[in-house]
C-alpha cells in the first residue's frame, strides 16, 4: 500500500490511496466495498489501511455515495450505533465531517473532485465528493455550512486539500453539463472553454478543480489555504483509479482525513 500524503497542518493527517500493484481494474489496493470488488480484498485493504493509520476499523468511516449534496456528522452518538445502524446511515452521503481524534473519514474517487478540509481553529475535519453533479450543487459551500452550525468553524481557519481527479483538460462534456453550470451562476469564462475534437470540431470542458476552489474562496477560506495537487486521474490512471479508463467496475482512490 502506498498513500499520496499532504501537508494541511498540525493535528491532522491527510492522504489518498494510489492503486498500488496488482493485476485488473481493482489494483492492488481498494477498500471501497461497493464497486465490485471481491469482499475479501476490500476486508484485507481496509486491514493494512487501519494499521498504517493505527485506528480500529470502526474507526474507518466510508460512505456510500450517490452524487447527492448529503453530509453526514461522525459524532458519539454516530460510533455508538451498530454496524449496520452505521451503515444505513451512511448511505447517500457525499461529504462527512467529524471532530472526533483518531477517526479516520473519507471519500472514495476515480475522476471526480475529492476534497479535504481541516478547521485548524476547532480540529475538525471534513471529506467531500464532488463529481460534476456535487460541484454543480454546490456540495462544497454546504459541507462548510455544516462546519460552521456544528463546529462553530471560521472558514478562514479551514485549510483544504483539492486531492486527484480529472483535469480540464481530460473533461469534455455535452452542452448540457454547460448549460446546467451556467444556469447555476458560475462564472463560465473562468471555468469551461472550447477544446477540438479528433473530428474537426469542438466540445466543452469543464475545471472541477477551479469550480470547487471558487466555492471554498466564496465561504470565506483564504486563498493561500486551498491547495490544488493538480494530478489528473485521466492521465495517470496507472497511479490512481480512474473510471474513464478503467470503466465503473473498478477500484477508487479512498482520500481520507483524521484528528490526531
Amino acid at each position: 500500500m502506498e498513500l499520496f500524503e499532504y501537508n494541511i497542518g498540525n493535528g491532522a493527517r491527510a492522504f489518498s490511496t494510489k492503486r498500488g500493484e496488482g493485476s485488473g481494474n481493482y489494483g492492488g489496493f481498494n477498500i471501497t466495498h461497493y464497486c465490485g470488488d471481491t469482499a475479501e480484498h476490500v476486508t484485507e485493504c481496509r486491514e493494512i489501511l487501519c494499521n498504517e493509520l493505527g485506528v480500529n476499523d470502526s474507526r474507518l468511516i466510508l460512505p456510500r455515495q450517490t452524487h447527492s449534496c448529503k453530509t453526514i456528522v461522525i459524532d458519539k452518538n454516530f460510533l455508538a450505533l451498530t454496524t449496520e445502524e452505521q451503515k444505513e446511515k451512511l448511505e447517500g452521503i457525499d461529504a462527512i465531517v467529524t471532530d472526533i481524534p483518531q477517526t479516520c473519514i473519507g471519500v472514495s474517487t476515480a475522476d471526480c473532485i475529492p476534497l479535504l478540509l481541516y478547521d485548524t481553529g476547532k480540529r475538525a475535519v471534513a471529506a467531500i465528493h464532488a463529481g460534476w453533479r456535487g460541484t454543480v450543487a454546490r456540495i462544497a459551500e454546504k459541507c462548510i455550512e455544516v462546519m460552521i452550525k456544528h463546529y462553530d468553524s471560521d472558514p478562514a481557519d479551514i485549510k483544504a486539500i483539492i486531492a486527484p481527479g480529472i483535469s480540464m483538460d481530460a473533461f469534455e462534456i455535452g452542452d448540457e453539463v454547460y448549460e446546467r453550470f451556467a444556469e447555476c451562476g458560475f462564472p463560465m469564462e473562468k471555468i469551461a472553454a472550447r477544446y477540438p475534437t479528433a473530428t474537426g470540431g469542438t466540445k466543452w470542458h469543464i475545471d472541477l478543480w477551479e469550480a470547487n476552489r471558487l466555492q471554498l474562496l466564496g465561504k470565506g477560506m483564504r486563498q493561500e489555504n486551498i491547495h490544488i495537487a493538480g494530478i489528473c486521474t485521466y492521465s495517470r490512471y496507472s497511479e490512481f483509479f480512474s473510471a474513464r479508463r478503467l470503466g465503473i467496475e473498478s477500484g477508487r482512490i479512498f482520500n481520507g482525513i483524521m484528528v490526531l
